[in-house]
């Protein structure tokens, strides 16, 4: 039974992943190598919090209680718990080299979960130690609050260990769907063009960025695609894009939009920066 979770990468995801855990019960280490990520998340944990108790979602004992439940901490070997959640940066090699580092720290039935949005399940978790715990659990932005979680199965993760992640995400009031690994999985494969096919409207001077989004709002979607991306952020999502276009032989349906390409040039990663498609500074 998972009663600790460690969640190493404390930026936007882990932070909000942090707290959606620790707001239903669960004792969580938050880690990040970077101490002053660290501060930063424990100042956005505690805002939340008190937003919450704002809104009378939460009394303020129980998020006392809630804050209490989370170690802070800037070094992996202290990341021991029963199930683990990376939100590092989208690279395998990162992904991998952590791993192993946890599982040198942890038991063999730890399980090692990976809240990437596109990579390899199966890639990441063939040179690990029983590669049969390890799967993908993709969460959305902002964590806390959206209720899906892609829980995702690589070629030699267990039947068992995916039952655990879907009831881990049942347990944090998420709802979870199980898919077999493949590039983008279900969100991010159908979503994908969502973006692309936004930018290029844009690229051809066909409609102007509010009214692409003004109009697929109207239609019914919570958000429109560029408002999406920068709270997305841009770097993250073309990252994904790009992870597509490589993992579907460069096809040309999944190829980067060269505006987005020039936004993360430019630094230009959305509400994170306080500029994207849209302006952030006041």
């Amino acid at each position: 039974m998972i009663k600790t979770i460690a969640v190493i990468g404390a930026g936007t995801m882990g932070s909000g992943i942090t707290l959606a855990a620790a707001l239903t019960g669960f004792e969580v280490i938050l880690c990040d190598i970077q101490p002053k990520v660290v501060d930063a998340a424990k100042k956005s944990i505690e805002s939340n919090l008190a937003f919450l108790v704002g809104k009378e979602k939460i009394s303020p004992s129980e998020s006392v209680d809630c804050f209490n439940r989370v170690q802070f901490t800037s070094t992996v070997a202290d990341c021991k718990a029963d199930l683990v959640i990376e939100a590092i940066i989208e690279k395998p090699e990162a992904k991998e080299q952590l791993f192993l580092q946890l599982a040198g720290v942890n038991s063999s039935e730890t399980i090692l979960a990976t809240n990437t949005s596109s990579l390899s399940i199966s890639l990441i978790q063939q040179n690990i130690p029983e590669p049969g715990r390890v799967a993908g659990m993709h969460f959305f932005n902002p964590a806390h609050i959206m209720k899906l979680v892609e829980v995702v199965k690589g070629k030699q993760t267990t039947d068992a260990v995916t039952e655990s992640l879907m009831n881990v995400c049942r347990q944090m009031n998420k709802t979870p769907v199980l898919c077999n690994d493949a590039p983008g999985f279900i969100v991010n494969r159908i979503a994908r063009h969502y973006y692309l096919q936004a930018m290029e409207l844009l690229e051809h001077k066909v409609a102007s960025i509010e009214d692409i989004d003004a109009a697929m709002e109207a239609a019914g979607f919570k958000m429109g695609p560029f408002k999406l991306m920068d709270l997305i952020g841009m770097d993250v999502n073309l990252a994904v894009s790009t992870s597509l276009y490589e993992a579907f032989d460069r096809a040309e349906r999944f190829a980067p939009s060269p505006i987005q390409v020039n936004k993360v040039k430019q630094g230009e990663l959305g509400r994170k920066t306080g500029k994207g498609f849209y302006n952030y500074n006041g």
